[in-house]
């Protein structure tokens, strides 16, 4: 992604469709020349303005507010100018015809942010954060995501280097004086002061883990053989008609996908496939797909009739799924034999007798999946992480654990410090402190036009 910041851009900064109001974004150098061509007259930055907008032939395009930000204080760090219009797409469209017109060129996904970002407006999970606000799903999301833009994430990593500054500046300082007697170095101070730093990032990475749960959903898979009830659990957990329900055994032969919110979580459900031994070709790529998701999932929900439950029927079903994928085996259809409702755990995973139809146990199923996702601690104090955020954590994690092994060999400073510096180079590409182009460009470019 070029990093030019002297050209303008210019983008509608609200999403397509008809809307009452309707907004460009103008950002970059010659956006005061731009203003002065829409409005002759001075405007008085932060205040808005009303004006028409004409075509170059004279024709009004539009009656729109002007909202004028002069560097540095706007949003990308430059001079901002946006323009305020009705919302039907084609005026928002007609009047950014005409501002491009005027000296400046179409925005890239996400430029706006990334020109925050260069301009040190913003860190690089601040910016992050923008678009995970714009596509949060639920309430907690939402609330986590603006944590993380206001930097309750970026304070936590600066904390997080301090630290690792003052070992290394430690470490160095001892290396400075070669003839100093092993036995005067402060091993102990070293060794506490890894030791807090270890503990630091394994809580964050920790919090950064529910960040991640609540921004990406929690992929929760439904299995079992053909008819054990997995699409009326399905539609029981949407409340809505999302498969189809049949007597007919193989009904589901592809994979049915829907997301819910449970208390502020999202969580993306997934029907599949009946789980046997067939010879009919169709059914064969159903039952390939299942495993697929099995591979994917956070949790599995294995169905099993209760009337065809035993030891050899659930090894045999456990056997289509990885033993690191934690499942939760329901026991459905207890009203045909007359059994009441039960939660049984044991240290391997819970079982869960009840009834789809009737309802009798579903409330356990929710309460289990409440406990299991953790809800309550994901709701409150996390912000929102992603995947390479928790990537680097546990890249930090393994050069403190190097750090450690080499100050309990001999006190070798040189590849204590060095793996500080490692750490510290992880934790940095979090913020933007340290990073590539490469990934600049992967990370701005997910972002909508216009933001």
């Amino acid at each position: 992604m070029t990093k030019d910041k002297t050209d303008t851009i210019a983008a509608i900064a609200t999403p397509r469709g008809n809307a009452g109001v309707g907004v460009i974004r103008i950002s970059g150098s010659a956006t005061s020349e731009i203003l002065q061509q829409l409005y002759p007259e001075k405007l008085e930055p932060r205040k808005a303005t009303l004006t028409g907008i004409t075509d170059h032939q004279q024709r009004l395009i539009d009656q729109v507010l002007l909202i004028y930000f002069p560097a540095p204080n706007s949003f990308t760090g430059e001079d901002v100018l946006e323009l305020q219009g009705h919302g039907g797409m084609v005026v928002l469209d007609m009047l950014l015809e005409h501002v491009l017109s005027l000296g400046c060129r179409q925005a890239r996904a996400g430029e706006f942010s990334e020109r925050a970002f260069l301009n040190g407006k913003i860190d690089l999970t601040q910016a992050e954060a923008i678009a995970d606000l714009i596509e949060s799903q639920t309430r907690s999301a939402a609330r986590g995501a603006m944590r993380s833009l206001q930097g309750e994430f970026s304070l936590e990593i600066h904390r997080l280097v301090d630290k690792l500054v003052h070992l290394r500046m430690l470490a160095e300082a001892y290396m400075d004086f070669p003839d100093e007697e092993i036995d005067d170095l402060p091993v102990l101070e070293f060794e506490q002061r890894l030791a807090v730093l270890k503990d630091t990032v394994g809580k964050l990475l920790l919090t950064a883990n529910r960040g991640n749960l609540l921004r990406d959903g929690f992929h929760l898979v439904l299995a079992g053989r053909p008819n054990a009830g997995k699409s009326s659990l399905l539609n029981t957990l949407t409340k809505s008609d999302t498969a189809i329900v049949s007597d007919q055994a193989g009904t589901t032969r592809d994979i049915i996908r829907d997301r819910i919110d449970l208390d502020g979580l999202a969580i993306d459900v997934t029907d599949t496939a009946g789980l046997r031994h067939t010879s009919d070709s169709i059914e064969s790529e159903g039952v390939r797909r299942a495993q697929r998701e099995l591979e994917k999932a956070d949790r599995v929900l294995l169905i099993i009739d209760e009337a065809e439950y035993d030891q050899e029927t659930k090894n045999e079903l456990l056997a289509y799924i990885t033993k690191e994928t934690p499942v939760t085996i329901i026991r459905n259809k207890i009203d045909l034999l007359n059994k009441d409702p039960e939660l049984i755990c044991s240290d391997n995973h819970c079982e869960i007798l009840l009834s789809i139809k009737s309802g009798a146990g579903v409330d356990l199923l929710y309460r289990h999946l409440k406990d299991v996702i953790a809800t309550d601690s994901v709701a409150e104090g996390v912000f929102t992480a992603r995947r390479r955020h928790i990537e680097a954590l546990l890249e930090a994690q393994q050069s403190l654990s190097n750090a450690a092994t080499h100050l309990q060999q001999g006190i070798q400073l040189e590849l204590l410090a060095e793996d500080c510096r490692q750490a510290q180079k992880a934790l940095n590409t979090i913020t933007g402190e340290f990073t590539t182009e490469d990934l600049l460009g992967k990370i701005f470019s997910s972002f909508c036009i216009g933001k």
